[in-house]
């Protein structure tokens, strides 16, 4: 599968790229026409702290407190963290303590947070990093994770988002749909490349990807 890998360079910063590599693709919400790697991204400092750089932007003026990583973005959550509140970017976070915090899964897939990280979020100004967002389902159940300890959203960040935002909450992200040529996503039940019974490539999730 790697053979048909494609590199694509970030319209927002011309030293980060994704791989993405065309198929049929199932998620745990949809069928997707790429798998999107952002291994690299997330697991190479050099390249988290770009990420970390390039989301900062966004954020100068916006006050926070705690910056809750899902799906392996811990690293690029902790760099987000320490631009935001460095004495030589201009933000309203300068040098203040921001926490990053993982939500904890329970049987059955519910987030929790335990009684010794929920301070971090009680009437917190709260940023959400994740790696990709697709249909938005994911961040519609940590959004109410975070409000259900009384958190409040103040914005989405990911690495690649297909939707611009969630509800009124804007999501701000490194690459979009508008950088994968003809990118789309479907429900299963309305997937084209199932109705022709093409087989699925691969299951994918924010580890990476199994062939099927």
């Amino acid at each position: 599968m790697e053979s048909r890998s494609i590199k694509i360079k970030s319209a927002k910063n011309s030293r980060m790229s994704i791989d993405i590599i065309p198929g049929h693709f199932a998620t745990s919400h949809s069928h997707v026409n790429y798998y999107v790697d952002m291994t690299k991204i997330k697991h190479r400092i050099a390249m988290a702290q770009e990420a970390a750089s390039t989301l900062a932007a966004s954020y100068s003026g916006m006050p926070l407190d705690t910056i809750v990583c899902l799906e392996g973005c811990e690293t690029i959550g902790a760099l987000l963290a320490r631009e935001l509140t460095s004495a030589g970017f201009v933000s309203m976070n300068e040098k203040k303590e921001l926490c990053v915090v993982t939500p904890e899964f329970v049987p059955g897939g519910q987030l929790i947070f335990r009684d010794n990280i929920q301070p971090m979020i009680w009437n917190k100004n709260v940023l959400v990093l994740l790696s990709s967002v697709t249909t938005g389902k994911t961040v519609n159940r940590v959004l109410e994770c975070i409000r259900y300890y009384s958190g409040n959203v103040e914005a989405v960040s990911a690495i690649f988002s297909a939707i611009g935002q969630i509800g009124e909450i804007p999501i701000h992200s490194i690459f979009t749909a508008d950088d994968l040529p003809g990118y789309q996503t479907y429900s299963p039940k309305e997937c084209p490349e199932c109705e022709k019974q093409h087989k699925i490539d691969a299951m994918i999730n924010s580890y990476g990807y199994s062939r099927v």
